[in-house]
């Protein structure tokens, strides 16, 4: 496999009063285009700050990520958000679906942020919820669809520009076991289909049999632990 994000001495301080914190220390770590790596750790360990920094939504206080031959880390704020809304998705554990806009509309979005016509949005974002079995449910506004349902959408949403690399945050967090389950399955088969580089980070050990690479994140370090 090809090295296709690269982190080097990746750290991160955050200043809390008179208290400088380190949360992420020195990493040293590659990802491979087309895996699914899996970040473990408790809540507050860094996960959600590693990947934060690997899109570019917060800078680190030392070092640099280059993701496809591009160091993020060298760009402007302006030019870190072009490159998430054109090459990353996003999976959250609290969904952040727009409320006043159908799933369809929620669907179509990034592709329109991203400059695809409006026929072709449409056309893409019904083939990606048929593909998460929601095609009947397009005209649909968020607040009526279960937790699962919602979280469904979300990830047509993330795949629906044809994303590089798709990041996901919890993205069982907030479901009960089994509809968890069924999410995760699902979203592991269409980043799969779709040859996407899948990043989760999850407190939830029963993720790690499903990665190709699990990593821990503890005390600042991130490991290779599988």
């Amino acid at each position: 496999m090809n090295s296709f994000i690269c982190l080097e001495n990746l750290s991160k301080d955050f200043q809390e009063g008179d208290r400088l914190r380190q949360v992420l220390q020195a990493v040293n770590v590659q990802f491979y285009e087309g895996e699914f790596a899996a970040l473990l750790g408790k809540s507050g360990s860094g996960k959600s700050t590693l990947l934060n920094l690997i899109c570019g939504i917060e800078k680190p206080s030392h070092g640099r990520v280059t993701i496809h031959h591009t160091a993020i880390t060298d760009l402007n704020e302006r030019q870190r958000t072009l490159f998430r809304r054109d090459h990353i998705g996003f999976v959250f554990q609290f969904f952040n679906l727009i409320p006043t806009l159908t799933v369809l509309e929620n669907v179509t979005l990034p592709q329109e942020l991203a400059g695809r016509n409006g026929r072709a949005a449409t056309q893409s974002a019904l083939t990606l919820l048929e593909q998460v079995g929601l095609a009947d449910r397009q005209h649909t506004f968020p607040d009526k669809l279960s937790g699962g349902e919602q979280q469904r959408v979300a990830i047509a949403r993330a795949l629906a520009h044809n994303p590089l690399l798709v990041l996901a945050d919890e993205p069982t967090g907030n479901l009960d076991e089994e509809t968890g389950e069924m999410v995760m399955a699902l979203l592991l088969k269409l980043t799969r289909d779709a040859g996407k580089t899948l990043i989760m980070a999850t407190h939830n050990p029963e993720i790690v049999p499903l990665a190709d690479r699990v990593y821990r994140v503890h005390e600042g370090e991130v490991e290779v632990i599988g």
